[in-house]
């Protein structure tokens, strides 16, 4: 079976401490050097990122821009790629030593297949780490209803460090908007698995860092990270409603894709503009039933007291007193043991002590 040449494609922002690790998970890997370009772009590091990864040349190719964001740093790079397949690789994360070859094989087995992705191992703070994998719904295409409603509760097994994309469908998605700075990764996850087939390996091939300055996955309530995320949520589902329907996709579809992220956006708003109590109980019931459509009676009931509690108090307050039961090592524990959370049957995890 012929393999593809693959470009890999590192986003990185003021990533020293973690950017050389990143690096060399892709120059370790079980993949012919000859059969694999590596690209950096440095989103206008202050630190010693460029420093670092310099000291990789010529074995790594270093693209220097000034600040803009992940969108922007995919629009500085994707038109530099060579390969006829591109794999995204974050500056904080690392990959598993066989991730290329197992991409590289899902590609070439299937030419209808137009992005892969994969499970991931999320390394907590603590350094323990939690490996997540698909059970099942492998295979699918969101440019139905059933193939939209598997995707997205499968997103997260396409981000950044675990998608790999063919280059002629980046071409034919174009640009990421660059008002998107952060999930830019979503956008083309989404309009690549709506315009040609994904599929999900069934192994961890990455490992994500989670640290006190990440974007997406905020280590603490800070309103100028928040905002900033809710600004690019919003962004990328108005941008992804325009995108999906220029290639004509049903609205009952569209609405089946982008519901997820439009929903979150508005909560963040709420979390931060405050609005009317209504809305406070529309969205989250509305992210409920995407995250937990498994969910018992009994942990039904429960969240809809909880909304009608959120009826009776300002959005403010309402994700105030959220944030401070979250905090609070009691009420954890009698939610773990009374009312757990539900889990999503579709996904195994396992935690590990961590290396």
């Amino acid at each position: 079976m012929a393999r593809s040449f693959v470009s890999v494609l590192i986003d990185t922002y003021n990533h020293e401490r973690f950017i050389e690790q990143a690096i060399v998970s892709v120059l370790d890997q079980d993949f012919p050097a000859a059969d694999h370009e590596i690209i950096v772009v440095d989103d206008g590091s202050m630190d010693r990122t460029p420093e670092i990864v310099k000291t990789f040349e010529p074995r790594v190719r270093l693209l220097r821009k000034k600040n803009g964001g992940q969108a922007s740093a995919f629009n500085a790079g994707i038109p530099e790629c060579q390969g006829e397949i591109v794999a995204f690789l974050d500056g904080d994360d690392w990959w598993a030593p066989s991730k290329l070859s197992r991409v590289a094989q899902a590609m070439a087995a299937d030419a209808s297949v137009g992005i892969v992705g994969h499970g991931i191992v999320n390394v907590q703070r603590d350094r323990r780490e939690q490996v997540e994998t698909l059970r099942e719904g492998f295979r699918f295409q969101a440019n139905t209803i059933a193939g939209a409603l598997l995707f997205r509760r499968r997103g997260a097994f396409l981000g950044t460090s675990r998608m790999t994309i063919r280059a002629e469908l980046l071409r034919r998605i174009g640009p990421v908007p660059e008002a998107i700075e952060i999930q830019a990764d979503e956008y083309l996850f989404t309009l690549s698995a709506v315009l040609a087939g994904a599929q999900i390996l069934p192994e961890a091939l990455t490992y994500y860092r989670l640290h006190e300055a990440n974007s997406f996955q905020l280590a603490s309530h800070d309103p100028q990270k928040l905002r900033r995320k809710q600004k690019s949520l919003a962004m990328l589902a108005s941008s992804l409603s325009q995108q999906l329907e220029k290639v004509g996709i049903d609205p009952q579809v569209r609405r089946a894709v982008i519901e997820y992220t439009q929903a979150s956006a508005d909560q963040l708003r709420l979390v931060l503009d405050g609005g009317w109590p209504w809305e406070t109980a529309r969205t989250e019931w509305k992210i409920y039933e995407i995250v937990h459509p498994e969910a018992r009676i009994s942990h039904r009931l429960f969240k809809l007291a909880i909304l009608l509690a959120a009826l009776l108090t300002t959005p403010r307050n309402f994700y105030s007193v959220q944030r401070r039961l979250a905090q609070s090592g009691l009420y954890r524990r009698a939610r773990s043991r009374w009312l757990p959370v539900p889990e999503m049957e579709h996904i195994q995890k396992d935690w590990h002590a961590g290396s």
